[in-house]
């Protein structure tokens, strides 16, 4: 049976899969406008650190205020309505939730919750990209060891690479790259929450009619966005990131498997199996010709002359030597498609992509000359950015990743462009975050022999 007439079948003997959501962003308003058009899903309870800003999400994308006017957890359970609460620990403890989204970009919070999720054998979706490219190989060992999926985000890039990366190995090709698109030039690093709507082109009647975070959509403009995702899909895939951080190179669909193959063959990269982000604007800010900048792709090898035979007869687009050949998807739709999660797990018992060896991490590295005594402000912000490198590497140099580059004071100055380090900041290593990331590094400097 097809997911849908798994959940179709579910709805009709009223046993729905009952969903939690945590964090009311963009995200999780995009999944709350399909949720209740998909049968066989019960949204129990949505949390939010703010129960207002989540009902007034909730109104937004279409409900009606009686859906969600449950007074308690068991009574949204017993009704099938949903309740709006800030209580994150609760929700994740309830009996009467099955599967646990975290959509907070939290750092912290998503390091928390999986753990809860772990004690309570929770199953968990995770959007926090942010928590599981800080500690997600240690997060997926303990879900493991609880029995729970820990799973990626369909509709969000890495779960869609994870998917065509899975494709092409399951039908005999060699991944030679996978990535997606993104609007890309070198001066976007020094990018701030007050420029960063000008390089989008956004107006400022637009910005104030959306639900539009300035940090949070810088992050996505310096090139941090694209680290964390790279290194999300790394982890997952068993495919490397480069040495010196994400090259970022003017390419269109046609041009992938040009571009995107290794530089013995003439291309750009230094060897097979990597991870890449294209961009969509060349370096002197011209369009790119059939650019990806909403897409994801996999370029791929055929493995004998009669595979790139077939590439030839059924028009795949490849490199002039008929060897390397891609596919894509244009366009994601992120929260929109979060369900696929939920019924993947719930009906399959099968993770969207899923978080395996440490590969890659994303170092904070600083936007301009930083002094003694300031104060980072994390992803996105005036002071770093998100820089991807091998996890052997960042061990190596003792990077202080970027989902906890927040509100920590430097000891010391750092240049403009070099990576901060552990040494160069105050920090509380009795915060659950820090002791968990600090717990995955101990635990993989010891099986690298580091």
């Amino acid at each position: 049976m097809s997911l849908i007439q798994q959940l179709r079948a579910r709805a009709a003997e009223g046993r729905p899969v009952r969903v939690a959501l945590i964090g009311a962003g963009k995200f999780g308003s995009m999944y709350l406008s399909q949720a209740p058009r998909t049968p066989g899903i019960h949204l129990v309870a949505v949390a939010d650190l703010s129960p207002d800003r989540a009902r007034a999400a909730l109104q937004r994308v279409g409900w009606e205020p009686a859906r969600f006017a449950a007074a308690s957890l068991a009574q949204a359970v017993r009704e099938g309505s949903t309740f709006v609460t800030d209580d994150a620990e609760a929700v994740i403890a309830s009996d009467g939730v099955d599967i646990v989204i975290d959509a907070t970009g939290s750092p912290a919070a998503g390091i928390r919750h999986v753990l809860l999720c772990c004690e309570h054998r929770k199953h968990v979706v995770m959007v926090n990209v942010e928590a599981d490219v800080l500690a997600g190989p240690l997060l997926a060992r303990r879900a493991a060891e609880a029995g729970i999926l820990y799973s990626m985000a369909a509709g969000d890039q890495p779960a869609l690479i994870a998917e065509q990366v899975d494709w092409a190995r399951t039908i005999g090709m060699e991944v030679v790259c996978a990535g997606k698109g993104t609007k890309y030039l070198p001066a976007y690093h020094q990018s701030t929450p007050d420029t960063v709507w000008g390089h989008y082109g956004f107006s400022a009647a637009q910005v104030a009619a959306g639900d539009f975070n300035a940090q949070m959509f810088n992050s996505f403009l310096d090139g941090t966005k694209s680290a964390l995702e790279m290194a999300a899909v790394a982890n997952a895939c068993e495919l490397d990131p480069p040495a010196d951080g994400l090259a970022f190179p003017p390419c269109g669909v046609d041009d992938l498997p040009h571009v995107l193959r290794p530089v013995a063959d003439g291309g750009l990269l230094p060897r097979k199996g990597m991870v890449e982000v294209v961009s969509s604007v060349e370096r002197d800010g011209r369009p790119v010709f059939r650019d990806l900048r909403w897409g994801v792709y996999v370029v791929f090898e055929a493995p004998s002359r009669y595979v790139m035979e077939c590439f030839q007869q059924y028009g795949l687009k490849t490199d002039a030597s008929g060897r390397y050949a891609a596919m894509y998807k244009p366009y994601h739709l992120i929260g929109l498609e979060l369900g696929l999660s939920v019924a993947s797990i719930a009906l399959r018992h099968e993770a969207t992509g899923a978080t395996g060896a440490w590969r890659g991490d994303v170092a904070a590295t600083a936007k301009r000359a930083l002094r003694a005594g300031e104060r980072l402000d994390g992803e996105g912000g005036f002071t770093v950015y998100g820089k991807l490198m091998p996890a052997a590497d960042s061990l190596r140099r003792q990077a202080l990743p970027i989902g906890l580059a927040h509100d920590m004071v430097l000891r010391r100055d750092v240049a403009a462009g070099a990576v901060v380090g552990w040494d160069d900041v105050d920090f509380d290593p009795g915060r659950q975050a820090v002791r968990v990331r600090r717990e995955q590094e101990a635990l993989f400097r010891a099986e690298l022999g580091l």
